[in-house]
């Protein structure tokens, strides 16, 4: 006869193997806009930027998490960076693909932040691939003695510090459907918009947003 003691914790540990508290959580915890703030790159700041992204996921249930847009922020006073603002992931899209593992991880050559990744809340394809970012390829903010040198006022990169609909500011965009190739494009830094304004068209003026928690 097999001992009990035995029987028993090896059914513990069955039971515990397949326990949905240590099965990994897949749920969204990333996605791009399906659209703007309607306004071109004036999103009401990182404020307004970050309360469109939550709106979005209340409106597919992804509510009860916390939820940031990945922008950057340029002034010489005030310096914010995309990578600091989105925790500490893991990241994964609306269909369950992971993104990355960590912030190192996602501004890597192993990113995979790609078409088949980047989708709306909704899990659909975006409408257009540039996707406002204000950030270098690293995630960072753009430093001063390279907007000096550009001849770049404070706000140039990030429309004012996404409260500009106008068309003297640029932004730097990111492509959403880089295919994962190391330097295919950027899906955060890959060229600037040379206008903040809706009706120049050429970008839908999309966002990333993340969950922090």
């Amino acid at each position: 006869m097999k001992n009990p003691q035995i029987v028993v914790t090896a059914v513990l540990l069955l039971a515990l193997a397949h326990s949905p508290a240590l099965a990994q959580d897949t749920s969204m915890t990333f996605f791009v806009t399906s659209v703007g703030s309607g306004d071109g790159g004036n999103l009401g700041g990182l404020i307004g930027a970050d309360s469109h992204c939550q709106q979005l996921a209340s409106s597919v249930g992804a509510g009860n998490k916390t939820w940031v847009a990945y922008l950057s922020q340029s002034q010489r006073a005030v310096t914010i960076n995309a990578r600091d603002r989105i925790g500490d992931g893991p990241w994964y899209s609306p269909t369950g693909i992971k993104v990355a593992d960590n912030v190192e991880d996602l501004h890597s050559d192993s990113s995979n932040v790609t078409a088949r990744t980047s989708l709306t809340e909704r899990g659909e394809a975006v409408s257009n691939h540039d996707i406002l970012t204000g950030s270098q390829p690293d995630g960072t903010a753009f430093s001063f003695p390279m907007m000096d040198m550009l001849d770049f006022d404070d706000h140039t990169m990030t429309c004012g510090n996404w409260t500009s609909n106008s068309r003297d500011h640029w932004a730097m965009i990111g492509h959403s459907d880089r295919d994962g190739s190391v330097g295919f494009s950027s899906w955060n830094g890959a060229h600037p918009i040379r206008s903040c304004n809706q009706d120049d068209g050429g970008t839908g003026f999309l966002f990333y947003c993340f969950a922090i928690d």
